[in-house]
């Protein structure tokens, strides 16, 4: 209890810690002082009571006394100076104390001011909520309640209830938006068309520009000039002895009495009928032609043709861009030179070809390597005469033997349509054919001839008995013999066909392979009365 006095009487006078130490310190200075002179005048005192004085010991001074208290004075005034700074300090740090309490409290008053009318803000606030959402749940009531009033009014007028309507206003909506929808679909896809046809011209035209080259027209036959009509004779020799073996060494025919001056050779096999070409060239300028010497000359032309072929088949390679192909492959692709497609030379074709592909590739974003490939390789199976099968077939057996990536077999096996098309490279494959083919100029055959092969063709087939009629379509490639139901039976068909294609073989000269097709028909009629 006595020191929570002193402390609330330290708090009222205002007094501070300091202001205790400074009294202290005071204090205990005029202390000292006085002890010190009181210590002064007792040793003055016991030096007279004793009547002696120690040697060598000087008698102080009355003076000295004087200043002891002179100096004590001085520290007490000196204390008291200091004493009274410290007690006016910590009255003026009590002021700005009690002035900070005092603005503390007036805060603190405003504060609870602002509290307690933000309460009863917020308390007539929260009774006009409750008044306001009582308002509008009543008026919902009110709205719902004329909603389903109105909804059974327009149910009695319009004979219908609430779900039929809201069926026949969907099917409504329903329509129009497809109409809409539908318009906006139209006008987005002949946009898109529109774009999409003249990109679509723009790129073809590109790549037909890039892959143009110069074209030059062949033909079935090969014409020879001979100095004179003599010669003709020796040709054909004793008995036609020459001309035989000439033709049956070559595989080729030999025509001596159309043009005065010249010898055509024909053959649909270009390499046989080069041979032949150079090896009569040979002998002709030799003068000695006779059985033997026509083996050696015909031997020697066909080894000489192989390098020919090989070097035109590295060649061809090397302008497309592609490299280190199989040798063997390359040799055939040599061949080339000598074969046509309607008068449209192979070498050429393929490498027209290639350059439209890779032009469509690269600006479709497709496999170029696999595209270039594919056009160089996609007719190679046309060269190889010792085997059966449409050119397409024997192409894809020949790449496989060779392990070419099925990609590119792939292309080759389908840019005729015969398969479904498996990639965007077949796709490109199969345009970049058309496009070469089917240009204006690139491909040529003699009418004449051309309707002659296919009109042998047909009569050929017609010549069977129970044929009732015979197609040669896609070039003479293909035979279709329509035959009489009643006099041919499914069985005799497989003969038939059989039987045609055999004549075919022994009587007729044609590019390729024809196929032969027996339809066998049966119809059922009756007529009801």
């Amino acid at each position: 209890m006595p020191y929570t006095y002193v402390l609330f009487c330290f708090e009222k006078d205002f007094m501070s810690i300091e202001f205790l130490f400074a009294i202290t310190a005071a204090i205990g200075i005029a202390f000292g002082g006085y002890q010190y002179l009181k210590s002064q005048k007792l040793k003055v005192k016991s030096q007279k009571l004793e009547g002696k004085r120690p040697p060598g010991t000087p008698i102080p001074p009355v003076t000295s006394v004087k200043e002891a208290q002179a100096k004590a004075k001085e520290i007490i005034l000196n204390a008291k100076d200091e004493a009274f700074q410290v007690k006016k300090t910590a009255e003026e740090e009590a002021r700005n104390i009690r002035q900070g309490v005092r603005q503390g409290e007036q805060r603190l008053l405003q504060k609870e001011e602002k509290l307690e009318q933000r309460e009863e803000t917020l308390q007539k606030g929260g009774v006009q909520v409750a008044k306001d959402k009582e308002y509008l749940r009543r008026k919902l009531e009110e709205v719902e309640k004329i909603k389903k009033e109105q909804l059974e009014k327009l149910e009695r007028v319009a004979s219908l209830n609430r779900e039929e309507a809201k069926t026949l206003i969907l099917s409504a909506v329903e329509a129009n938006l497809e109409k809409e929808i539908a318009q906006k679909i139209k006008q987005v896809e002949e946009a898109g068309q529109e774009k999409a046809e003249i990109k679509a011209k723009e790129i073809l035209v590109d790549a037909m520009r890039s892959g143009a080259t110069d074209y030059v027209a062949e033909y079935t036959t090969s014409t020879i000039k001979i100095p004179d009509e003599e010669m003709k004779g020796r040709i054909i020799g004793r008995e036609g002895r020459n001309i035989r073996a000439f033709e049956n060494m070559t595989g080729v025919n030999v025509d001596l009495d159309d043009t005065p001056g010249e010898i055509r050779l024909s053959c649909f096999d270009p390499v046989r009928r080069e041979v032949a070409k150079v090896a009569l060239e040979r002998l002709i300028r030799d003068g000695r032609i006779q059985p033997a010497r026509i083996e050696e000359v015909v031997k020697k032309a066909r080894n000489d043709l192989e390098r020919v072929m090989r070097k035109e088949g590295e060649k061809l390679c090397h302008d497309i861009g592609v490299y280190k192909l199989n040798k063997d492959l390359v040799a055939l692709l040599g061949r080339f030179k000598y074969r046509f497609s309607y008068g449209q030379n192979m070498i050429m074709h393929t490498l027209e070809e290639t350059k439209i592909g890779v032009t469509l590739a690269r600006e479709v974003g497709a496999d170029i390597n696999t595209v270039r490939l594919g056009c160089l390789l996609h007719d190679i199976g046309k060269v190889i005469t010792e085997e059966e099968g449409t050119h397409v077939e024997l192409g894809v057996d020949l790449l496989k033997r060779y392990r070419i990536p099925q990609k590119v077999i792939d292309c080759v096996a389908e840019h005729h349509e015969d398969k479904p098309f498996s990639s965007i490279e077949s796709v490109l494959t199969y345009i970049s054919d058309a496009i070469s083919a089917s240009r204006p100029g690139a491909r040529f055959e003699d009418y004449e001839s051309y309707i002659k092969r296919l009109e042998g063709l047909e009569k050929a087939a017609e010549s069977f008995k129970g044929v009732e009629k015979a197609y040669a379509i896609s070039a003479g490639r293909e035979v279709r013999v329509i035959v009489e139901p009643k006099e041919v039976d499914d069985l005799t068909t497989y003969k038939l066909a059989h039987d045609i294609a055999e004549k075919m073989e022994k009587e007729l000269i044609y590019p390729g392979q024809v196929r032969v097709i027996v339809i066998r028909e049966v119809r059922a009629e009756e007529v009801a009365r």
